[in-house]
């Protein structure tokens, strides 16, 4: 398929219909722009975060735990993690955010 498109004046730019409904592309979506020489390649950037925080919560939800719960298991978790990786001693991060 070979379609055209225009840039307009703040530099925006609109994909053609057939190929937004072709590859279900919609508002909002998220691209990643590549230029190899003045060849431009457009690839969608998945959305693995929010779809990862929302499995996250749905699984949350289904086993009864409260965000303190899982905030909790995630201090120890983090705490075993930091004593086999760096020795004893508590987990610290630099920017204060978690001890």
């Amino acid at each position: 398929m070979e379609l055209t498109v225009q840039v307009r004046k703040r530099g925006t730019l609109t994909l053609p219909a057939k190929l937004r409904e072709k590859y279900g592309i919609k508002p909002g979506d998220t691209f990643h722009l590549v230029d190899l020489d003045g060849v431009f390649i457009l690839t969608p950037m998945a959305p693995v975060v929010p779809d990862l925080a929302r499995e996250i919560e749905r699984l949350r939800k289904e086993s009864g735990l409260s965000t303190e719960d899982l905030l909790a298991a995630l201090r120890e978790q983090r705490e075993a993690y930091y004593k086999e990786h760096y020795g004893k001693g508590e987990a610290y991060c630099h920017l204060g955010h978690w001890r």
